[in-house]
Formats: structure tokens, sequence, C-alpha cells
């Protein structure tokens, strides 16, 4: 969401993005008990001047949440009037400082410098009409708060333009807890379409060639973007309001980002401030991670080598740091003073070799560089979840790696980290057991490393059914209380809800008998964990009633190429390719389902809605000693469809929205006009079509006021993108307003407000053509 630099002093109950509360419930709790010193009772406690700067620095930080006047949100508390007033009578000025200062702003509390809180708590007693005196408000002060000594609060002149509303997106998915939700509503139902190009950014020149799949989502702190570009991921400073380019940061990497794994821009940067320091963290195609200045770009001296931690070499895995195929395409996340990375390899259908680096999560100093902790995400000898690897599987097997964002819980301390299969993605027969812990949700406590809780989403993986995606973190409503949950969506179509506290499933999850493999070697797990609730966003298995059915020829013509392979109902195993089989048709694909995409959660409505796709994939495999040492590897080929079209039924993207209190869908619609291949498809002239949506995922926002998604791009894992940006009624799905971006949606889009005005953020590429960032909003009449 947009940073929300804000305290809840009125509210009885804890709004779900910011949790802090409970904090001073507690504090208050303690001075009922008197356990606090008493102090004298004054009300002229702060300066003209100390309000005066407050205002702004509140219409900076805190307007988006709790109103430019102060007047509370539906999910954030007044700060002014009888609410607070009725808090705070009677309690020290320290405590109320002191709580705010170490408690916000959420994602990074303590960040604003000392002068900004007590400017904003001066400008919060003005407007609870306490008047200023001559003496300036002081951090220590054991000054009790009385009644207010003035009739009116402290009037203020109408802020000019650059001091209107400013709220930044400090986090790759807006918070530590990956919602990609904003507070902001600036951009409504009442004028959104008026939406328009407001900047284009490209990436042409930043690179040794154009790169279309721009998957970055910026981060924007202090009215600058922060964003990825170009093959060697070059880190680029981008003015918010104008898009101009401000600096960049180019790393060549020679050889070793020639062998990367995964190139090009990733997906981000992670951003820090403490006082007057910010930093920007990425981590190079070549698996580097650099501390960089964000007021010029330039190298952290204090951090690592020169500025760079080596990924590889801290892995203590005596690894050619040269060769080695381990790298990253997700930003590392911070908690506190530790960065935490993850790891990303090759695809992992037909790997070289069962025996590969492991994608072991790491931490580091975020002033140094040191390494604080590494958890093995295989675990060693003497290791909980060790006895998972039979046969001494666990000495040579790798991967398992955490490609996808890894999610934080800041007030908990804990990190939520999604993992990948093991070697390899289909073939486990040289991996005997359940494989802990791959294909997981692990729960790390972030300042030791140590394993809080887990939760194996695919025992014994053998379908790339990773865990996708950053997990959701936020506060819901169950069985009539506030349970801090995480939200999982993943690739096999499932939602997985627990409370993040302690890994407790908040709907039961049943372990159901699968069918099994009748692969040479191969183990399947007998069982796999099949939730009661929220129900599947995606189609679930293949059979006649999955095909495509637009016509009875079509749908027939489905059937035979069906027949030549293998079917079943999720979790039905790979199968060899043989003169009678062709392999396994499964749904949802490899791809998902979700994924990396994901979802995103209203926290004032505990709504899901998660972007997913309905395709069918074929899983056929080989022997082929000549590409691999394991006994078998994945035969690449396409997924054959009837005289041409998609195999499965429409719709083949959709959007569906969950009601987190109760596990039911609200509604799906789909996501995508139908392809123009389609539509004009011999076979389905004078055919009155649905809408089908098309075969990939869109980047989701959710907002105050409504839901944004594009097409997705056609670029990886999928051929069919859109170039329209849509708004749709968060109730309904319906579509408010579209705009062409003139090249498909790539990235993730973000929001942020700059100078009073919101503007949206979303990448965009096509083939052949350089990805773009494209900042969206309305005319300043319309806002």
């Amino acid at each position: 969401m947009g940073t929300c630099h804000s305290y809840d002093p009125a509210s009885p109950r804890a709004p779900s993005r910011c949790p802090r509360f409970f904090v001073i419930s507690l504090a208050v709790a303690v001075l009922g008990a008197g356990l606090l010193p008493s102090a004298q009772a004054d009300t002229r406690l702060y300066t003209k001047e100390q309000a005066f700067a407050g205002q702004r620095v509140y219409q900076r930080a805190c307007a988006a949440c709790h109103g430019t006047a102060l007047e509370g949100s539906e999910s954030a508390g007044a700060l002014r009037g009888a609410a607070f007033l009725d808090k705070w009578r009677g309690k020290p000025i320290a405590l109320l400082h002191g709580l705010t200062r170490s408690s916000m702003p959420l994602d990074a509390p303590g960040s604003l410098s000392e002068k900004d809180y007590l400017d904003l708590l001066a400008f919060t007693l003005s407007q609870n009409a306490y008047s200023p005196g001559p003496s300036a408000l002081v951090a220590d002060s054991d000054t009790i708060l009385s009644e207010p000594d003035a009739d009116e609060p402290l009037e203020f002149a109408a802020a000019p333009a650059d001091e209107k509303l400013f709220v930044e997106w400090l986090h790759h998915r807006g918070e530590p807890g990956a919602s990609n939700y904003s507070p902001l509503s600036l951009i409504n139902a009442s004028n959104v379409k008026q939406l328009e190009i407001a900047w284009r950014w490209r990436s042409d020149n930043f690179g040794p060639g154009i790169y279309a799949n721009l998957q970055t989502t910026p981060i924007m702190a202090d009215g600058v973007l922060y964003a990825t570009a170009g093959a060697r991921r070059v880190v680029v400073a981008i003015d918010a309001a104008s898009g101009e380019t401000l600096w960049m940061h180019r790393t060549d990497e020679g050889a070793r980002g020639e062998n990367a794994p995964r190139k090009g821009p990733g997906r981000g940067v992670a951003y820090w401030r403490g006082g007057n320091d910010a930093r920007i963290f990425v981590i190079t195609p070549g698996y580097q991670l650099l501390s960089l200045d964000a007021a010029n770009g330039q190298r952290v001296s204090g951090f690592g080598q020169a500025g760079a931690v080596d990924l590889k070499a801290a892995l203590d895995q005596d690894m050619d740091l040269v060769n080695a195929r381990i790298g990253a395409s997700s930003p590392p996340v911070i908690v506190g003073d530790v960065v935490i990375t993850g790891s990303a390899f090759p695809a992992g259908g037909a790997p070289p070799t069962k025996s590969m680096p492991v994608g072991n999560v790491s931490a580091y100093d975020i002033h140094t560089g040191e390494r604080r902790w590494v958890f093995n995400t295989i675990p060693a000898r003497g290791e909980f979840g060790h006895d998972t690897w039979l046969d001494g599987s666990a000495d040579y097997t790798g991967n398992t790696g955490a490609w996808a964002p890894i999610s934080a819980d800041p007030e908990l301390g804990y990190v939520y980290v999604p993992v990948e299969a093991p070697t390899g993605d289909f073939y486990g027969g040289h991996r005997p057991g359940d494989n802990l812990f791959s294909q997981s949700i692990v729960c790390l406590d972030a300042k030791t490393g140590a394993r809080v809780w887990h939760f194996q989403t695919v025992h014994h993986g053998i379908w790339d059914y990773d865990v996708p995606t950053a997990p959701i973190l936020v506060d819901i409503e169950h069985k009539g209380r506030s349970v801090p949950a995480l939200v999982q969506v993943t690739k096999q179509g499932f939602t997985y809800v627990f409370d993040r506290r302690n890994g407790e499933p908040l709907w039961p999850i049943e372990e159901r008998p699968v069918p099994q493999s009748r692969v040479p070697g191969e183990r399947t797990a007998p069982t796999q964990p099949f939730p009661s609730l929220p129900e599947p966003f995606a189609v679930q298995g293949v059979g006649p009633d999955t095909l495509n059915n637009l016509t009875a020829e079509i749908h027939a013509e489905a059937l035979r190429i069906v027949s030549e392979g293998t079917t079943g109902p999720l979790f039905t195993p790979p199968s060899l390719i043989t003169e009678d089989n062709v392999g396994t048709f499964t749904a949802p694909s490899a791809a998902g389902g979700a994924n990396w995409q994901g979802g995103v959660v209203d926290p004032d409505t505990d709504i899901l809605y998660v972007s997913s796709t309905n395709t069918i994939g074929l899983t056929g495999l080989i022997s082929d000693p000549q590409r691999s040492d394991m006994r078998y590897i994945l035969n690449r080929q396409k997924t054959p469809g009837p005289f041409g079209l998609p195999l499965g039924k429409p719709p083949w993207g959709t959007i569906t929205a969950i009601d987190l209190r109760t596990g039911k869908h609200l509604w799906q619609i789909a996501n995508g006009d139908t392809p123009d291949y389609v539509r004009q498809h011999p076979k389905l002239k004078g055919v009155a079509l649905p809408r089908t949506g098309h075969d990939d995922r869109a980047g989701l926002l959710v907002t105050a006021s409504l839901l944004f998604a594009g097409e997705g791009s056609g670029l990886y894992v999928a051929t069919e993108g859109g170039s329209k940006f849509r708004a749709h009624d968060k109730k309904s799905g319906a579509i408010l307003a579209e705009i062409e971006l003139g090249a498909r949606q790539s990235g993730i889009p973000m929001t942020y407000a700059i100078n009073g005005k919101q503007y949206i953020v979303v990448a965009v590429g096509a083939p052949n053509q350089a990805g773009e960032l494209i900042a969206l909003t309305v005319p300043d009449s319309a806002q």
C-alpha cells in the first residue's frame, strides 16, 4: 500500500494495515495500572513554528490514511476530536511521542527524523485545540495532557500545491506484507474515465539490446521512482512527476553475468532509509547484492567489498563464482537492520544433472554487508526435515530456491519464504521422500533465521507447482475475531490461509489420496493437501467437461487429442512418452493457475482478488543421457489444441474475487477480450462467442476506490497478452474504464501521490519492443 506514516490511538480495532495499535492499548493498560511515573499537566506544549512544520509532515506522510483534516477514515481513526482526547487526556505526552516514534511508519519504524516526529505531534496537538507556547516540544517531556485550553484548533493557511497530499510506495508490493493495496482514492469511479498517460519512460538504451519483458515494479520514495531495466539489470532513478531520468547505476559482470540463469531487469529493488540516509538494494543477474546511495546511485563503500556482497561465496557451497547457475529475479526484503535474499535457477524441466546448487535463504547486515545467517532450504544432517530426503538425496539435490518475493511482518519480526521445487521439476526418482522444505511456505525469524513454522503445499513435487508469489499478510475477520493472517495463492488454483503467527490454518486442510506414478523409479507421495476453503479459483484436472466446447466439432476434436495421452484429476503424475501416450494433460498447467503476478487484498473488506489462467499443459518424460544424468527429463512440447484453438474451455484468463471472511467466491470474470485469432477462426464463423480472456495472468492493483488490471504480456509462459488497462468495480468486477497502453502490461502496477496528484505506474512491453514504464493519471481538474 502507499506508506501510511500514522498512529491510530482512537480506533477500537487495529486497522488491518496499521496493526501496531495493540502496542498503544497495552501502554494505556500499563498507565491505568499506575506503572508509569506521575507528571504535571500543562497545555502550552509546543511552538507555533513546530505546528506549521508538522502540518507539512502530516500532509506528506499521514493524510492518506487519516484524512487531510485528521478526520480519520473507515480504516484509520480520527486524530482530532473526542475519540483522540478521551484516549489521551491524562496521559504523559512522552508516551504518545514514544509510541509514535517506535511503531510508525509501520514498514520502517523510527525512519522519520526526530524533528519530524516532534513537529508531527505538535501539529496533532494544535488541531485538538491545545495552544502553542514559547517553548518547543521535547521528546522526554513528562507533561500530562489535560483539557485543551483553546476554543478552536490552530488555524493554518491553505497549503500550497507542493505541500498537498504525498503518499509513497516503499516496497515491491506496496508494503512488506505484499497486499498491493493503496489507501489512495484521488483516482476513483467519478473520474477514472478521464485516465490518461502522463509520461512514458523507455528502456531502449539501458542494455546491450532491447529487453521487452520488463517485469519491474518501481519503488517511490521522496518523489523519486527507483526501478530496474535492461539485460544487465541497470538501476535507474526517475522523477516521479515528470518521468525524467535522474541517475543510473550499471554493473557489467562480464562472463559471470552472461552465465546468469535469470538475466534481465528482474522485478525491482528494495529501499531502506534511516534518518537522512537512504539506500537502494538490488541483486544483480550474476548474484551479487549491491547497496547504492539513493541520492546518486553510487555504491555504499562500507557495505561488503566496495558496496557489494558476493552471494555465491556467502552460501558456503564451494561453487564456481563465474559459472554456477544461481541468481535471482525478485528483489530482497528488508526487516529492521537485515536484508534478506532469495535465489532462482534455470528452468528445471530438463536439468543437465541431478546435482545442483541449493537456493538457501541468507541475510546480511544492512550497514556492513556482514552475513547474519543462512537457512538451509534442504536441511543438513541433524536439522529438522532432513529425514524427508531418503537414500542420501539431500547430499546432492539442489534448487529449492525462493525465486518469488519474500514477505515480511516487521512487527512480529518474521519473514515468509515461498520455496520452489527441488531438482528436477517433473521427475523425483533421484530424491525419494517428501523433500522439505521444497514447495513450502517457511516462516523464519528475521534476526536469527530460525524456523518458526512451515507448511508444504506439495509433497515430493513433480508438477512444477512452486509457491509462485509473495505470501500476502493481512489481518482478517474470522469467526468473529481479527486474525493476523497469511494468504497464499498457488499454481494449482488453491488459496491457503493461515494464522501467520503460528501457521495454524483458518480452515481445515485435508490430506487426500492422489493418483500414483508409473514412471520407473518414481515414488509419488500418497496424499496431497487440499484446503476446504477458500474455494479454488482455477480449473483443476482434465476431463471431458474441462475441454474446449465452443462447438460440438471443436469439443470432439479436443476429446480425440486428449485420448492420445493420460488425463485425470489434479495431481495426476507426469507419464512417459511412448507410442501410445503423448504424456499427461494437466490443469492447471505448470505455469498455473496463479503465477508471480499473484493476488491483492483490500484490507478494508478482506477481499482477495487473484488473476489466473485456465490452460491445460502437457508433461511427457523421456530419457536422454546426452542431455542429463537424470533418468528422465521433460520433453518440451507444445500442448496441441483443436484446430489450433486452446485445448481447455474458456474463460482462459480470469480475475476472481474471494471473500476471505467466508472463503467463498464473490465474482469471477474473464480478463481480456476474446483474441482476434479466435474471433476470426473459420471454425467459429457465425458462433456467438463469450468473452474468453487471455491465457496470461495480469498484475493487479487495489486501492481504496478501485481494482486495476491489465491483460498480461504473453511474453513468457503464455502466448497472448493485451494492451488494455482497466479499472474495475471492486464489488462486481464490472469494467468502469479502460485505456489503451500501446503495449502489453508486463509488470505489476503501483501507485503514489505527489503534489496532490495520484499516479499509477505500470511496466509494459511487446515483442521486439523495449520495455517501458507508463505513468497514468487524471487531469488536475478531476482530482
